[in-house]
């Protein structure tokens, strides 16, 4: 006996609103990714995949014109906009690449509202993004093409609105790769489905670009844009999409309801580093923890920080982001290379076969977990927030670091070094708040008064701190680094001290808790027994 169809329902492999299919055994059907499930919930097929052309094959597509969606309400110039073509029988939603080319195409059958894809659909961007330039007052994201062009249509046609590829279940994944796009807006509205699916999809949303977002709250009756243009309420979404809520985070509590959280355990760092004299005082690295790292010039900051990244990519899952400013990313690339290498392969006289270099690779950059900035030099705080913001929200970086902090505000116009230090520093501070990231930060010092500088072996204190007492005043962690570069004694001129200078978790200082030997022949720094 044959089963019959009932109805169409939301797909939890593809994330589809409507292409999953319902019949009365029980079974259900997707011809968007062509999932199957038995009556008993089973999935039949394993993986989801998607229905992908390897060739692009828009023959049929090019040939047609774009007319009227008359049972949606949508006018056929509103089709013309966005490339959206009809025939008898399928509907045509184009899809275009970060190059504005045509790259896959979403065809939705009429008679049962399926749907396949056509192209190379990994290319493809936000369903419209390439009718509308980077930047403005707002943009609109929907669930659906459909709804895109509801609410495109409603609103004067005028204003950017884009729809998610893959329906809600899928809409953060979108919604990051399209970050940067998505971020240059002003506004970002958010006009999903008024479900618990929609609803779930556009607060992960909201997440990721904060307090620039608004949500939609849909009359009751009416789930999406195109409900509300086919029942003539045009004018009430439009005063809903102007008066959509600004949306804020969670997180005003009472604290006669923290019982509970105040007797669970303390919570266990992030990571450890990699020398147990700094172990011992910080107790390692935790999540949302703002650390400096301080010394005078030439005395191995940027080593320091590499043997740390070293370290976070060998003993933990988390993806790391990389803003070395005093160097190229290729520089970055071969010094991170060289910590596994146990070999300086930067320099010129460094013997290494291809085999190593290869193995090397495979095991640092090669592992899909770093992530470089390609900027040498100064740029604009803003500028790098926002990529700091990206590592953290869209690469799913635990762990960022930034050399340095004077490289980032010396090209700031007005000259006020002690200004722009407060604000980022400021800034810097709420971003790992916000996101949970551990941000390692270089910060430079102040020359000492009286005879002897930092490469002499001087000292270092946090009055010494270069520019602002906000570096400071809203790290977590400062560490310090001595080391006396002029001394005759080869050990002592290749020993770093490391001194903790502030310990916001512990309390624990110290002047001298560690001592790193650098070894020339490996470019490595270990930890030793003080010997001097």
């Amino acid at each position: 006996m044959t089963s019959q169809f009932i109805k169409h329902i939301p797909c939890d492999g593809c994330g589809s609103s409507d292409g999953n299919s319902l019949y009365d055994d029980g079974h259900e059907y997707c011809h968007v990714c062509q999932t199957h499930k038995n009556g008993a919930g089973e999935y039949k097929n394993k993986e989801f995949k998607q229905k992908v052309s390897p060739m692009r094959n828009f023959t049929n597509y090019d040939n047609l014109f774009s007319t009227a969606i008359l049972d949606r309400g949508i006018s056929s110039s509103t089709c013309l906009a966005y490339g959206v073509k009809t025939d008898d029988q399928k509907h045509y939603y184009p899809y275009y690449d970060s190059d504005n080319v045509l790259a896959g195409l979403k065809v939705r059958h009429c008679s049962d509202k399926s749907f396949a894809i056509q192209g190379d659909w990994k290319a493809t961007t936000l369903f419209g993004q390439n009718k509308f330039a980077k930047g403005g007052r707002n943009v609109t994201i929907h669930e659906g093409e459909l709804d895109a062009l509801a609410g495109f249509q409603m609103a004067g046609s005028k204003y950017p609105h884009v729809s998610v590829k893959n329906g809600a279940s899928a809409a953060l994944k979108d919604c990051k790769a399209a970050y940067d796009w998505l971020d240059s807006f002003e506004s970002i509205i958010i006009s999903f489905d008024g479900d618990e699916v929609g609803r779930k999809a556009a607060n992960e949303v909201a997440e990721l670009f904060g307090s620039k977002c608004k949500i939609i709250k849909h009359i009751e009756g009416y789930k999406d844009a195109c409900d509300y243009l086919k029942a003539g309420k045009s004018a009430e979404y439009v005063s809903l999409w102007w008066g959509a809520e600004q949306w804020t985070p969670d997180g005003i509590i009472a604290g006669s309801t923290l019982w509970e959280e105040v007797t669970k355990p303390v919570e266990k760092s992030l990571a450890l580093y990699p020398w147990d004299g700094v172990n011992e005082l910080t107790y390692g690295i935790r999540p949302a923890e703002l650390i400096t790292v301080t010394a005078g010039s030439g005395l191995g900051k940027s080593q320091f920080l590499r043997e740390i990244l070293w370290h976070l990519l060998k003993t933990t899952d988390g993806n790391i982001g990389c803003m070395f400013m005093e160097e190229s990313v290729g520089k970055t690339a071969k010094s991170v290379m060289s910590l596994f290498a146990n070999k300086p392969l930067h320099l010129p006289t460094t013997q290494v076969s291809q085999e190593e270099l290869r193995d090397a690779f495979d095991n640092t950059l090669g592992t899909d977990r770093l992530f470089l900035w390609d900027n040498f030099g100064s740029t604009d705080i803003d500028n790098v927030i926002n990529r700091i913001r990206y590592f953290a929200k869209a690469a799913d970086c635990k762990y960022v670091f930034l050399d340095h902090i004077s490289m980032v505000i010396s090209s700031q116009a007005n000259g006020d070094e002690r200004k722009a230090i407060d604000e980022l520093m400021t800034k810097l501070r709420m971003l790992v708040q916000e996101t949970g990231i551990a941000l390692i930060a270089v910060s430079h010092l102040k020359r000492p008064e009286g005879k002897g500088g930092h490469e002499e072996g001087a000292a270092t204190s946090l009055s010494q701190l270069r520019g602002s007492g906000s570096i400071a005043q809203l790290s977590d962690i400062v560490i310090g680094l001595v080391r006396n570069a002029q001394a005759d004694d080869p050990i002592e001129r290749n020993t770093t001290r490391v001194s903790i200078l502030k310990n916001r978790f512990s309390g624990l200082t110290s002047p001298n808790c560690a001592s790193l030997l650098y070894n020339k022949d490996t470019g490595r720094m270990k930890e030793i027994v003080d010997v001097l």
